[in-house]
């Protein structure tokens, strides 16, 4: 049987969602949990991976496990045996040939920005002390939607076949104190909201112009584009799915009940 499990994550504490060699991931420790309860090794498969420090509001992640399962049992123990930064929001069956990853639809980030210097949110939003012209930013947020190669914007040596992201909602939008980016996407690759909101700092600063965003885009060159912003403060906050995703039936459960 397949099962999709729904979460939320502090990522201050991890090294990012997918499991790395020296470093403490949110899939190490969910899997963990789940191969502890279920007494059997269990893998996941996640929707996407975060970086270091990246909250998500939103995660999804599948896994295969040899018997039926209690759902409501299994949500309640994760829950009780994960750590406070990781919480279980639902566990549903999928289809056997549902995938996490692949058949998302859209997935959507948030960064904030913090306009004034905060002693509460210093460790989720991105503190800036420079004034922000919020108008020529959303100016250069619609140009995104004009593109759909962004290697710009990605890291360097990354193993994706394509740069070809369609962006389909890109705005700025001030939230008493803090000024919020908000991107909807089919895909999104690594470090690249982080990038495209370094860069639209550099035009709401003035040390570009919003013109120039069609040059950086156009030139495939991760240099032109503007610094990285830190991860503490970019949250994924949403991903979709179709709505056939999950499978009714009705059953007896047998085990962890």
């Amino acid at each position: 049987m397949k099962y999709f499990i729904e979460l939320s994550y502090n990522g201050k504490a991890y090294h990012g969602w997918q499991n790395q060699p020296n470093a403490i991931s949110v899939q190490e420790v969910l899997e963990k949990a789940l191969s502890t309860l279920l007494k059997e090794k269990i893998a996941i498969v996640g929707a996407g991976r975060t970086d270091a420090g990246v909250h998500a509001k939103q995660m999804f992640a599948h896994f295969d496990v040899s018997e039926v399962i209690s759902l409501e049992k299994l949500k309640y123990n994760l829950n009780s045996f994960l750590p406070n930064d990781i919480a279980i929001q639902d566990i549903f069956e999928v289809n056997n040939k549902a995938h996490a990853r692949f058949d998302a639809i859209s997935r959507e980030y948030v960064y904030r920005i913090s306009l004034h210097k905060n002693v509460f949110s210093f460790h989720n939003s991105y503190y800036l002390k420079n004034k922000l012209d919020i108008h020529k930013m959303n100016e250069a947020a619609k140009i995104l939607l004009e593109y759909k190669d962004f290697k710009c914007f990605s890291r360097s040596n990354t193993d994706v076949k394509t740069y070809n992201c369609k962006i389909m909602n890109a705005e700025w939008i001030l939230e008493a104190n803090e000024l919020v980016f908000n991107i909807k996407a089919d895909r999104f690759l690594r470090n690249m909201v982080r990038a495209i909101v370094g860069t639209m700092i550099n035009i709401g600063i003035g040390k570009m112009k919003v013109e120039q965003l069609h040059d950086v885009i156009k030139s495939k060159d991760r240099s032109k584009a503007g610094a990285s912003v830190p991860g503490y403060a970019l949250y994924l906050s949403k991903i979709e799915y179709p709505k056939n995703i999950k499978k009714i039936s009705v059953y007896t459960e047998n085990k962890y009940g």
